[in-house]
C-alpha cells in the first residue's frame, strides 16, 4: 500500500489519527467480541484497506438534505451494481464465464475498488503521488478525460460504467487539499468541452473544497449511514465477502485479489511467479474477512438516547440538545470575588455526575484561593437537577489553599494562567513576578516546583494537550516553551526541570497559546497580531497567519484554540477605544494555514474552547455563545449572564458547560428537564457520611439568563 503523505510535516499525524476515528466508524467497533482483541490499528494493519465507501448519490442538487434518503447511495450494493442496468450485465458475465484451463473460478468484477492505481488517481494533485501517476503513465499524465476532475462526473461514470467500481479513499472525508490544484500543474484539457482541467469540479450544494469535506464527512455521520453501514461491512470484512452470499450478492472478484488464494510459495516458475506478485500488487486485494455473520446494525439515535436513560451514568450531551439548555447558579465558592478558573478533568476514572463516588471540580477565585469540590448524580427523587458538594476550605481563613506568592504588578490575572493536570492532581500556574512556573500539589495545597526558563520576562499563558503529554508556555520575552509533563506509572507527578522545545518567532509578547499533542503541532499568539504555527517534536518553524484586518490600528490575539481537526480559531481584538465594527472578530483557519472565514463579534471575549464541532465562548460584556465551528454562526442565540464571564469550561462527556463569573457564582449549564429526560434512572445512593451530607448544597437555583438576540 501506498501510504497517504502530504507537503505537511505535522498533518502526517493528523491523517493517521483521522484515518483510524473514521474506520473506526466505518467498521462500528461497539461489536468488539466479532473482531476479538485486536485494536482497530492492528485490523487496518492487516487489512492493507484505502478504501471507503461512497455515500452518497446526489450530486446535482443545489442544497444537500441529509433527513432524505433518497440523497444516499444503496450501501447493501456493491459499488458496480448501484445501478439496475450495471447489475444485469453483471451477473449476465458471471453466468456466462468460463475458463478454458479450468484454473480461474468465475468473477463479476475484472478490477477492483481499492488498489494503488486508484488512489494516485484521486490524489493526482498531491505530491509524491503526482510524480507516482506520471511515473505510472510512462512519464506524462494521463489523458485530461480519464483523469479525476469532477466529483459528479466521477459518480456518473460509475452508473454508466459496469467496469469502473471504485471506491473512496478516507480523504474524500477531512482533506480539502487534494481537490485543488494548488502546484498548478498542466493537466490537459477535456477533448470536447475543451475547459482546461484544474481543480477538481464540486457538487453543486459545496461551496468550496472545505465545506464538501465537511458536508461530506456529516453524510457519514448521518443517521442514515449509521443505519446502513453494516450492509457495506458485510460486503467488504464480513459473510457476503466470498462463497455463496457473494456470488447472491454480485460481489465476487479476480481469485488473485483474496487472502491465502495463490501461494507464491509453491511456485517453482519464477517468471510466472514475479507475474502474480505484479497483478496482486497492482489489481488490488480483499482486506481479510474479519466475519461470518451479518454485521449487526448500529443502534438508531433514538435507541441509544433510550438506552442511555435506562442507566444511572448517562449525561446529555448538551450540543445535541442546544434548544433545552437552563442555567442554574452555585454561591459559596467566591462570594463576590471573580471566578477566573472552573474545570472538570479530562480523565478522572468515572464520568461527570456519574453514579458513586463524587467527581472533581477545581476552581480558583481572583484572590488566589484553590477549592476542589465534588458532584453527585442527577436523581429524580430530589429536586435539584444535580448535587454539589463544597469545598468547606475556601470559605475557612484556616484552611483556605492559595497559591505562593504574588503575580506580577500589572498582569490581568486570566483563566489562561492556569492548567490543571487532567487527574486534578496538580495545578500548573503562571504570571508570578518571578518569571516562573510553579506546580502545585492539589492533594496536599503545597508548591512542588518552580521552572524558571524564561529569564527575561513573566510567562502570559499556559496551556495543555488534550492527552496530557505536554504543556505549552508563552511569555512577554516573545517565546513559547513546550515543556514535558513528568509522569510515573501514568501519573502526573510534575514538570520536566527544562523545556523540551524553545520556540521562536514573535517579537512582541506572546497573549495566547493552544499545543495538540496528537497533530504535532504548537500554535501563539502575539500582541503584534501574528499567528506562528510550530511542531512539536522537532520544535520547526511551520507558517505564520495573519487575521486579516482593515484598520490600521494595532491587532492583538488574546486567545485561540485548536480543534480536534486542526482547525485554528482565533480571537483577534484591537486594543485602542474605538467603536471600529471589526474591534472584535473570529478567524478560521485551516490545519494547513489556510485562511477560510471571519465572523465579527459584538462583545469581547475572555475565554474560549472548542468541543467537536462548536466554539463556546465567553465575553466580558457576560454572554455565553455557542458557534458552529465550519461557519462561526451562532447556533443559539447567546446567553446572557448579566456579569462578565471570566472562564467557561465544557465536562469531558459534553453535559454541561461551566461558566466562572465576576461575582463569584459558578453557572452550571446543561440540558433541561431531567425528570422527563431520564425518566428511566434509577435513584442512586447518597456518598459518604452524614458529616458529609451535611456539606451539600441545599438547592442549587436555576440563572435567569435571559436570551439575546
Amino acid at each position: 500500500e501506498i501510504f497517504h503523505v502530504d507537503q505537511s510535516n505535522y498533518f502526517l499525524n493528523f491523517k493517521k489519527e483521522v484515518r483510524n476515528r473514521v474506520y473506526s466508524r466505518l467498521l462500528s467497533l461497539h461489536s468488539p467480541n466479532s473482531y476479538g482483541t485486536r485494536s482497530p490499528q492492528e485490523v487496518f494493519k492487516t487489512s492493507g484497506l484505502t478504501q471507503f465507501p461512497w455515500i452518497l448519490q446526489d450530486y446535482t442538487s443545489e442544497e444537500l438534505d441529509l433527513n432524505n434518503p433518497a440523497v444516499f447511495r444503496d450501501l447493501s450494493k456493491p459499488i458496480g451494481v448501484v445501478n439496475d442496468k450495471n447489475a444485469k450485465a453483471t451477473r449476465e458475465k458471471y453466468e456466462n464465464f468460463e475458463d478454458p484451463m479450468g484454473t480461474i473460478d468465475k468473477f463479476h468484477y475484472g478490477t477492483h475498488y481499492s488498489n494503488s492505481a486508484g488512489v494516485m488517481h484521486y490524489l493526482i494533485r498531491v505530491e509524491p503521488f503526482t510524480s507516482l501517476h506520471i511515473q505510472l503513465q510512462s512519464g506524462r499524465f494521463d489523458c485530461a478525460d480519464r483523469q479525476f476532475h469532477s466529483i459528479p462526473a466521477t459518480w456518473q461514470a460509475l452508473m454508466d460504467n459496469p467496469y469502473d467500481v471504485k471506491e473512496l479513499i478516507p480523504e474524500f472525508f477531512y482533506f480539502p487539499e487534494f481537490l485543488e490544484n494548488q502546484n498548478q500543474f498542466n493537466l490537459g484539457c477535456l477533448q470536447v468541452s475543451k475547459e482546461l482541467v484544474n481543480d477538481v469540479i464540486l457538487p453543486k450544494w459545496a461551496k468550496s473544497a472545505e465545506d464538501f469535506i465537511c458536508k461530506h464527512r456529516r453524510a457519514l455521520e448521518s443517521e442514515y449511514v449509521s443505519a446502513h453501514l453494516h450492509e457495506w461491512i458485510d460486503l467488504i470484512f464480513g459473510y457476503k465477502q466470498r462463497g455463496p452470499a457473494a456470488v447472491e450478492a454480485l460481489n465476487v472478484f479476480y481469485y488473485c485479489s483474496y487472502e491465502g488464494a495463490v501461494d507464491l510459495d509453491a511456485l517453482t516458475d519464477e517468471k510466472e511467479r514475479k507475474a502474480l506478485e505484479g497483478m496482486i500488487n497492482n489489481f488490488g486485494q480483499t482486506p481479510c474477512q474479519l466475519l461470518k455473520e451479518p454485521h449487526p446494525p448500529r443502534l438508531s439515535a433514538e435507541e441509544a438516547v433510550q438506552k442511555q436513560t435506562r442507566t444511572d451514568t448517562s449525561t446529555l450531551n448538551l450540543f445535541e440538545h442546544l434548544t433545552e439548555l437552563k442555567s442554574f447558579f452555585i454561591e459559596g465558592i467566591s462570594d463576590g470575588i471573580p471566578l477566573i478558573k472552573a474545570i472538570v478533568p479530562k480523565n478522572q476514572s468515572r464520568s461527570f455526575m456519574s453514579q458513586g463516588s463524587p467527581e472533581l471540580l477545581i476552581t480558583i477565585s481572583m484572590n488566589n484561593i484553590i477549592g476542589t469540590h465534588g458532584w453527585l448524580p442527577y436523581d429524580r427523587n430530589i429536586s435539584n437537577y444535580f448535587t454539589f458538594i463544597k469545598d468547606q476550605t475556601v470559605t475557612n481563613p484556616k484552611t483556605q489553599r492559595c497559591m505562593n506568592g504574588p503575580f506580577a504588578p500589572g498582569l490581568e490575572v486570566t483563566s489562561k494562567l492556569f492548567v490543571v493536570s487532567h487527574d486534578a492532581k496538580l495545578l500548573f500556574s503562571a504570571g508570578h513576578w518571578d518569571n516562573s512556573i510553579q506546580v502545585m500539589s492539589l492533594t496536599k495545597g503545597k508548591i512542588i516546583s518552580h521552572n524558571i526558563r524564561h529569564m527575561a520576562d513573566i510567562v502570559t499563558c499556559l496551556a495543555t494537550d488534550y492527552c496530557g503529554i505536554h504543556l505549552i508556555s508563552g511569555s512577554r520575552d516573545t517565546t513559547c516553551m513546550i515543556w514535558q509533563i513528568t509522569q510515573q506509572g501514568g501519573i502526573p507527578v510534575g514538570l520536566a526541570s527544562k523545556p523540551f522545545q524553545i520556540l521562536y518567532g514573535h517579537t512582541d509578547e506572546v497573549l495566547s497559546v493552544s499545543i495538540s499533542t496528537e497533530l504535532d503541532m504548537a500554535v501563539s499568539g502575539s500582541r503584534d497580531g501574528t499567528v506562528i504555527v510550530y511542531t512539536i517534536q522537532k520544535g520547526q518553524y511551520m507558517r505564520t497567519l495573519r487575521p486579516p484586518c482593515e484598520s490600521s490600528l494595532l491587532l492583538t490575539i488574546p486567545n485561540l484554540a485548536i480543534s480536534w481537526e486542526g482547525h485554528i480559531v482565533i480571537y483577534s481584538s484591537i486594543e485602542e477605544k474605538t467603536t471600529l465594527k471589526g474591534k472584535n472578530t473570529l478567524h478560521l483557519f485551516s490545519v494547513n494555514g489556510k485562511y477560510l472565514r471571519s465572523q465579527i463579534l459584538k462583545e469581547q471575549v475572555s475565554d474560549i474552547c472548542i468541543i467537536g464541532e462548536h466554539i463556546v465562548t465567553g465575553s466580558v460584556q457576560g454572554f455565553l455563545s455557542i458557534r458552529d465551528l465550519h461557519s462561526l454562526n451562532l447556533s443559539i442565540n447567546p446567553l446572557a449572564m448579566r456579569l462578565p464571564i471570566h472562564c467557561v469550561c465544557v465536562t469531558k462527556e459534553y453535559s454541561h458547560i461551566l461558566v466562572g463569573l465576576e461575582d463569584g457564582k459558578l453557572i452550571v449549564v446543561g440540558v433541561g428537564k431531567p425528570a422527563e429526560m431520564r425518566s428511566g434512572q434509577l435513584s442512586r445512593k447518597l456518598w459518604g457520611s452524614s458529616k458529609r451530607l451535611s456539606q451539600i448544597s441545599a438547592g442549587e437555583t436555576e440563572y435567569n439568563t435571559q436570551d439575546s438576540k
